[in-house]
């Protein structure tokens, strides 16, 4: 591996973790951009690296997470696990795109996570349903149908964005979970990367299995980035205990924002 290549492996690693640590996703929409214009692989290599990196590191912080008492280890399950087939699906799809439009839609979905997280900001405990709060999907022996709808809804688009793009959907879990499972906004995190790591899980054996020739990605940088997350995601846990969660917020929603104009100006240029 070459210096320059060397450098922003750990400059990227750590971010990912950092941010992964703090707000409980976007790991993806930093890792995949870094991938592909920072360290020249194809969008397909890409995108199944970032579930090596989210999914390693998404597994390490759900288990500090549940050390720490900030993770619902119920809910979180059952999210993870209606998500799965949405992973699986969305795995088998990204064979089926080119890679122009597959980094035109992963500066979409960039977008977006920037401006949710914008509108995150405004979520706080009291804008949380009181009936919602600690309520199973099951009570009396009998299904909350709606919420069930809801949450295997959220869970199947979570998980093919997982598999398509390579993003673990942080930005759509904490939110769910929050305001349709009911988890405590100070677990909604931790959970979150719990998640995170069974939807990564599910969609990389998906690719491995269905494409092993043309997803194998670049095994020297990413295992750099992958060891450098799992320390940005031990500081990003530690300052997340302490730090104002609104600003932490505001500032990643700055930082992907950036990330996403510039994936904008370099992706949508090769469709044509």
């Amino acid at each position: 591996m070459e210096a320059l290549d060397l450098v922003i492996s750990v400059v990227a690693g750590l971010l990912i973790g950092f941010s992964m640590g703090t707000v409980g996703g976007g790991g993806a929409v930093l890792a995949v951009p870094v991938l592909v214009y920072g360290l020249g692989q194809t969008p397909l290599q890409a995108t199944t690296g970032s579930l090596i990196v989210v999914g390693v590191t998404g597994i390490i912080g759900a288990i500090i997470a549940h050390e720490q008492g900030r993770l619902d280890l119920g809910q979180g399950t059952v999210f993870g696990l209606a998500a799965i087939v949405g992973s699986a699906a969305g795995a088998v799809a990204a064979h089926q795109v080119p890679g122009p439009v597959l980094m035109a839609l992963f500066a979409l979905v960039m977008l977006v996570v920037a401006f949710t997280m914008v509108r995150r900001l405004a979520i706080t405990p009291r804008g949380i349903p009181a009936q919602h709060l600690h309520e199973p999907l099951w009570r009396d022996g009998h299904p909350d149908w709606p919420r069930v709808a809801k949450v295997a809804v959220l869970a199947t688009a979570v998980g093919a964005l997982t598999g398509f793009l390579g993003v673990g959907g942080g930005f759509m879990i904490v939110p769910a979970l929050t305001l349709v499972l009911g988890v405590p906004m100070k677990k909604a995190a931790g959970t979150s990367l719990m998640v995170i790591a069974i939807n990564c899980v599910a969609a990389l054996v998906t690719r491995l299995v269905t494409a092993p020739a043309e997803v194998q990605p670049q095994w020297s940088s990413i295992t750099v980035i992958t060891i450098m997350a799992a320390l940005g995601l031990g500081v990003g846990t530690a300052v997340q205990a302490r730090a104002n969660s609104r600003q932490l917020a505001t500032g990643f929603a700055a930082l992907v924002g950036v990330v996403a104009v510039y994936t904008v100006v370099r992706a949508v240029p090769t469709l044509f």
